[in-house]
């Protein structure tokens, strides 16, 4: 990787490194749980919306830490923030195996939420954001390509650790992965402090404000993603149901669903294969506009196979793509100064509207005409949502102010 001046003393092979870790993150902590909800259900004799409400809460929490987690990246790099929050990760693991009770699941996920927001995405955007100042695009797109196998690789070896020494076993073997892999990397590879930021403010040891959110182009921008997050995780939940609803089986809805996940790898494939002549922000100029698209077409789809493969390339693709915009985008629009606390202030209420989407999407599902043709309404609902966040986008974009 050519670097500009400094550089050149953070190893590119950092990039590999935080690439694996973040496979094993996500597939361990944040895929594992829709493995454990039927186990959950039997043993701690809960619901399945009790024992999901969990997860929720867990994303709550991860969105809720995020800026303070940005924050603390700012100040102090990322050696000891993800380091951290994989020992972490390991040893609430290691406590959700021995969980025997719907309280204390709602505790550790809670707090894993949090591990998370150390161990995922965001933190290690900022990571190589500091590190990598003159490649960090590239550098965030690699990452992405990692995570986006972690489902492929740990929910069939989840379920086969399941079925040999049971949910508990499997979830000791990953709290020990965290333990014995992820947090060495992190301690070892993660660059301690970003001597290499040569535009870092100089604030002697104090927090230097957060003047983004006093301007009006930051605000737009994150309400964008706010908007994406609820109608993706909306979509991501209730899919299965609203095929099944148009008339499709079990299976050929769950062969739908499997399709996207190859098209977000795809999405930010093609976004590194176009870099050198778009940037970030262009890019997602063009992304933002395939959710409400796809989502229209869903709409109108019916059983027709052939409207239903171009959904899921372009949710799919839309989606990868934004992955990268979401953490490249800020740099283009505001800046590199403070980048953890100002991609934290963008994930935090994108993160809750996460949370807050299966249960806005019931809601609205039943006010809007129950079982006869409420996901019909709530799709119309969804593409309005994710027009208006992709007008809030392209407004961003084209109003941008200094973040100071």
């Amino acid at each position: 990787m050519s670097s500009p001046s400094g550089e050149a003393q953070v190893s590119p092979a950092l990039i590999g490194w935080l690439g694996i870790t973040q496979i094993i993150a996500w597939g361990s902590i944040y895929y594992l749980f829709a493995l454990l909800i039927v186990p959950l259900e039997r043993e701690l004799g809960a619901s399945r919306t009790a024992i999901s409400g969990a997860f929720s809460a867990s994303l709550l929490a991860s969105g809720l830490a995020a800026p303070w987690i940005g924050r603390l990246i700012d100040r102090a790099g990322g050696r000891m923030v993800m380091a951290t929050g994989s020992v972490a990760g390991a040893a609430l693991l290691a406590a959700l195996a021995q969980v025997q009770s719907l309280p204390m699941l709602y505790v550790v996920w809670t707090a894993l939420g949090v591990a998370m927001a150390a161990t995922l995405y965001e933190a290690a955007f900022a990571v190589v954001t500091y590190a990598f100042p003159g490649n960090y695009r590239r550098a965030i797109t690699t990452l992405t390509l990692f995570g986006g196998f972690a489902s492929t690789v740990f929910w069939p070896l989840t379920a086969w650790l399941m079925e040999s020494m049971g949910w508990r076993g499997a979830t000791l073997c990953w709290a020990a992965l965290n333990f014995l892999l992820c947090a060495p990397i992190h301690f070892l590879c993660v660059p301690a402090g970003h001597r290499a930021l040569h535009d870092k403010p100089a604030s002697h040891g104090r927090p230097a404000g957060r003047p983004w959110l006093r301007n009006p182009a930051f605000l737009a921008f994150a309400l964008s993603f706010v908007g994406q997050s609820l109608a993706i995780s909306a979509v991501s939940v209730h899919l299965l149901a609203l095929l099944a609803e148009r008339g499709l089986s079990a299976t050929e809805a769950a062969m739908v669903g499997a399709m996207v996940g190859p098209m977000q790898v795809t999405g930010r494939a093609l976004e590194m294969a176009v870099s050198g002549r778009l940037s970030a922000v262009q890019v997602g100029r063009w992304a933002v506009l395939l959710l409400p698209v796809s989502l229209l077409l869903l709409m109108l789809a019916g059983v027709q196979w052939w409207l239903l493969v171009l959904f899921a390339f372009l949710y799919g693709t839309g989606n990868g793509a934004m992955t990268i915009v979401r953490g490249a985008a800020p740099v283009e629009l505001f800046g590199r100064q403070q980048y953890g606390a100002l991609t934290g202030d963008i994930a935090a209420p994108a993160m809750i509207a996460r949370a807050a989407g299966p249960l806005v999407a019931a809601i609205a599902w039943g006010t809007l005409g129950g079982s006869d043709g409420g996901y019909r309404a709530l799709l119309m609902l969804l593409v309005v949502l994710s027009a208006m966040a992709a007008f809030m986008y392209y407004w961003a974009t084209r109003h941008p102010a200094p973040a100071g």
